[in-house]
């Protein structure tokens, strides 16, 4: 298993500061990216530095991509654990 893979989602959310003669009270806020995942069913949300973004949205897809992987290998695992029963069956 590749060491560096991300679960959760990267996504864009413009914030506001709160300040009251900011630009983002009146426009399209201040860009905020953020990487939300769970651990033990509990859900975190990490702000993510805007240098960080293209490496963390890197290891978020592989992350996906690996989880899918596996995905597939359960589902073939599945697949040959009733291929095999049903030849058990023929065989009485």
């Amino acid at each position: 298993m590749p060491p560096d893979l991300l679960p959760g989602s990267l996504t864009f959310s413009p914030t506001r500061c709160g300040k009251a003669r900011c630009h983002c009270g009146k426009g399209a806020g201040h860009p905020a990216w953020t990487l939300t995942f769970m651990v033990n069913g509990e859900r975190h949300v990490e702000r993510i530095p805007r240098q960080w973004r293209e490496e963390v949205r890197r290891r978020v897809e592989a992350g996906r991509e690996f989880q899918q992987a596996v995905r597939e290998v359960l589902a073939a695992n599945a697949q040959l654990l009733v291929l095999a029963r049903q030849q058990r069956r023929k065989g009485r």
